[in-house]
């Protein structure tokens, strides 16, 4: 966040050229904010053991690959971080179903008509 909100990152302004964005700015914010505020949430619910962290992690997880998607999708431009951040956003999404008890039990099994 303070990479692109403060100008640290030398991101060409080109990538974002035909946006809705000028500057890097409000990208920044809304990284910041939207996508490390979601997982911050998530991160110190887990931490502090609430029932609900799984819920915020199943939250957290879409919200960094939605992020990634229309990132890609904007400035036209890939990165293996953004595989890497996608990925991570993947596996987080797919613990915390399974750990909402999304997993069948006993696995496989068909149910009685």
């Amino acid at each position: 966040m303070a990479g692109l909100t403060l100008g640290f990152m030398p991101i060409p302004t080109e990538w974002i050229e035909g946006s809705v964005f000028t500057s890097y700015v409000w990208p920044g914010v809304i990284l910041g904010v939207v996508v490390g505020g979601s997982q911050a949430l998530a991160l110190a619910a887990q931490y502090g053991r609430y029932r609900l962290a799984a819920g915020l992690h199943a939250a957290a997880g879409p919200i960094m690959m939605i992020w990634i998607f229309v990132e890609i999708a904007i400035m036209l431009v890939w990165s293996p971080l953004h595989g890497i951040y996608f990925a991570t956003g993947l596996v987080q999404t797919t613990l915390a179903v399974l750990a909402l008890g999304a997993w069948p039990h006993p696995f496989l099994t068909r149910n009685s008509r």
